[in-house]
């Protein structure tokens, strides 16, 4: 039986480097509550928590960037876009329109709290003149940037040189005047701080075209738009490093006429709704160990990316909250991360998960790895979550040239033969470290058609097991008195929603089989 939620604050989170599957555990989360309590009504909010359309979640089939994963359910009357959020409102229009191609009402259930930051044309040019400067002038490597401005968006904000959402409802004037000061001050950086080229400043615009394009390419081939509206090279100015400023304001104030009864605030949306009794989910883009003060730059994201940034995005006081954080059951990163339990590229295993490791939106191949039990055992003592979810456990059957063994990484070892049980701060240490394996049989049956536990291979059943108690130990190694243990709430055994496995013993009993 599934242990009950203990509050109706619900935290939807990444324990690994993002890529987990969190998508996918929302509408889980929303059926379960409806069946248990009896209610259709039961969930009134999907808020998006953190960052902005540089995460991308595959949610009943919908590929979604801003867009909460709740409007792929029509009983959730609203879609809050916290005050931790950076966002495009031109990428609000178009995802939008995506989404309601798909029969999913979109822009009606958007509640943008009025805090939430205005990302824009500049952001992007600015993130792409940022990554030019770290490779071309400080010869570094490439940061990974998704292009989509967010860095610069919230730089803006300890700047104190944002625009709210709020802004939307002033006046134009008021509006246009901030934008023309933002578009001057990015332009400066652009030529004279990141010392980009005229012609890297024209491949900006090109960069950004291919990647909306393809990325809309759906809306495009259904004449909802037209590819002119992703060619953001009808803002370029008519030298390098100018931009058609008036232009992008009009864009961007049109957009505002469809957005501007949308905008409000999410505080008292949200404890409205607790008040009824009502459940929040708040989805969390990227995972912990992107988190910008926790993880190790430059492999970071810009926002705050586990539990407590819950209560700043939505504005409400610290409180109980039940977080549900998910991994899959191999690990994955993209960028130039120190990747510890990375399988080797010529590794069958290796062959055969890069070809399923794409990301939803980018398109970026993954690298892939054995599961880490350190980082995911350090997310839950020091991030915290009281419900694990295993996804894409089915892709670990043995088939075609991978018939080996499965490993687990259970702890590290430094150079001198030392072994470290939790995850070091010090990048220098971290990058030294070598990983120290568990080993344990692997299965060939395909288990993408099972719905419970029993039914398992018991090398399947042994694997979750190991899982559970390699993270468990990590979590509590040097201490006598906690006791962190995770329920595992759903194990997914492929894409589908129905694909899923909800009986699962209590970790108790995992523990026993992990023997």
């Amino acid at each position: 039986m599934l242990t009950p939620f203990s509050s109706q604050l619900i935290a939807d989170t990444g324990i690994s480097t993002g890529d987990e599957g969190k998508g996918r555990v929302i509408l889980e989360i929303i059926n379960e509550l409806r069946e248990t309590t009896g209610r259709e009504d039961a969930v009134a909010a999907v808020m998006k928590v953190n960052g902005g359309s540089n995460s991308g979640h595959t949610v009943a089939g919908l590929k979604l960037n801003l867009l909460p994963g709740g409007v792929a359910d029509a009983s959730v009357p609203h879609l809050p876009i916290g005050a931790g959020v950076v966002a495009d409102p031109r990428k609000f229009l178009w995802e939008s329109a995506y989404a309601e191609l798909h029969g999913h009402v979109a822009i009606k259930r958007l509640a943008i709290d009025e805090r939430c930051l205005v990302s824009d044309l500049s952001h992007r040019l600015l993130d792409l003149a940022w990554e030019h400067y770290r490779v071309h002038i400080l010869g570094g490597e490439k940061r990974g940037s998704t292009g989509r401005g967010i860095t610069p968006a919230y730089l803006d904000e300890v700047g104190q040189f944002q625009i709210y959402y709020a802004d939307f409802l002033a006046t134009r004037d008021a509006f246009a005047t901030k934008m023309r000061n933002r578009i001057d001050r990015t332009l400066r950086i652009i030529q004279h701080v990141c010392q980009v080229d005229a012609g890297s400043w024209q491949g900006f615009f090109e960069t950004l075209t291919g990647a909306e394009t393809r990325a809309n390419a759906e809306v495009i081939d259904a004449g909802i738009f037209t590819a002119d509206e992703f060619d953001f090279g009808q803002f370029a100015g008519p030298h390098p490093f100018t931009l058609d400023t008036e232009k992008l304001i009009e864009a961007y104030w049109q957009a505002r006429q469809v957005l501007a009864p949308q905008i409000g605030d999410v505080r008292e949306l949200v404890l409205r709704e607790q008040d009824k009794g009502n459940y929040i989910i708040g989805e969390f883009g990227q995972a912990y160990w992107l988190d910008k003060r926790h993880g190790f730059p430059p492999n970071v994201t810009a926002s705050h990316t586990f539990t407590p940034e819950f209560f700043q995005s939505a504005g409400i006081p610290a409180q109980p909250i039940h977080n549900v954080g998910c991994c899959k059951a191999y690990d994955t990163k993209v960028g130039t991360h120190v990747f510890i339990s990375e399988i080797p590229l010529d590794h069958p295993l290796s062959t055969l998960l890069r070809k399923i490791e794409f990301g939803a939106t980018t398109g970026r191949q993954r690298m892939v790895g054995w599961y880490d039990a350190v980082e995911k055992g350090d997310t839950l003592r020091y991030g915290g979550y009281q419900d694990l979810v295993l996804n894409k456990l089915d892709a670990l059957s043995r088939n075609g040239d991978w018939q080996g063994e499965l490993q687990i990484c259970t702890a590290y070892q430094d150079e001198d033969g030392s072994i470290v049980h939790h995850v070091p701060r010090c990048p220098q240490v971290h990058r030294r470290l070598k990983p120290v394996y568990k080993t344990l049989p692997g299965w060939s049956e395909d288990i993408s058609g099972v719905r419970h536990f029993a039914d398992l291979p018991q090398a399947a059943k042994a694997y979750v097991a190991w899982l559970m108690r390699s993270l468990i130990e990590v979590a509590n190694h040097g201490d006598h008195h906690k006791n962190k243990r995770p329920n595992l709430r759903y194990i997914g055994v492929g894409p589908e929603p129905s694909q899923i496995i909800k009986d699962i013993p209590s970790v108790e009993d995992l523990l026993q089989i992990a023997v």
